[in-house]
């Protein structure tokens, strides 16, 4: 596996102020909190600022999705080489906003394999987990797309479906990584997802709304202390 666990991985998606510089100066915050606490933090950058990000900060970087294409013809399409050769060291796949085929989560598994790139497949139940740990994907991303952007952390609101997702994993590929998103909003969150089993958590909106970032980041980093000290 190329990323460390536990961890939090926070999106930047298309938000508004996290492209270019602004994107370059959210990512010192990141690296400043990552630094003075010693959690570790995972960026899923502006696909532009991928090489940027990942050579100017510390940071491990992940690619919000690719496309399952050889080289060659694809005007405007994303290689899994590219994002790679920018210094990504893992990649996004089936993200509900950017959905993949079945074929193509398996070939974008298959080939982060062969090159060392995490791959972290997005699932919103326990059968779509299943059927993607045939891949042998490195981690699956669990969440409910209808709580992406909402403050309803399925580790609060629903611990049962959390708990029934870890254990499915457990049985049938313990390899495999679980990081659960949508709704995480808060340190609490973070704790409880780490205490239901998860290896990780991650959120978007919740980061690029906070009124005070690095104070929302502190308490991400301690949270991640201590629901692995409690996991």
């Amino acid at each position: 596996m190329a990323l460390t666990y536990p961890h939090f991985l926070i999106n930047f998606k298309l938000y508004e102020g996290t492209a270019g510089a602004d994107g370059l100066a959210l990512a010192r915050t990141i690296e400043t909190v990552q630094r003075r606490t010693g959690a570790t933090f995972v960026l899923a950058p502006q696909t532009p600022d991928i090489y940027r990000i990942a050579t100017e900060t510390s940071l491990p970087v992940v690619a919000q999705s690719v496309d399952a294409l050889d080289a060659g013809r694809g005007n405007g399409q994303i290689s899994l080489d590219a994002v790679d050769s920018a210094g990504a060291e893992g990649v996004l796949v089936n993200h509900p906003e950017s959905p993949d085929s079945f074929g193509d989560v398996a070939e974008t598994v298959a080939r982060c394999a062969e090159r060392g790139l995490e791959s972290i497949v997005c699932v919103d139940s326990v059968e779509m987990g299943r059927a993607a740990l045939s891949f042998d994907p490195d981690c699956l991303l669990f969440e409910n797309p209808a709580d992406i952007a909402s403050d309803r952390a399925l580790a609060r609101t629903d611990p049962a479906r959390v708990e029934a997702f870890v254990s499915m994993v457990e049985a049938e590929n313990p390899r495999t990584r679980i990081l659960l998103g949508g709704g995480i909003s808060t340190g609490a969150d973070v704790k409880a997802s780490l205490e239901h089993g998860a290896d990780a958590a991650g959120a978007a909106s919740a980061f690029v709304g906070a009124s005070d970032r690095e104070a929302w980041l502190t308490a991400v980093a301690e949270a991640l202390e201590a629901g692995d000290e409690s996991g």
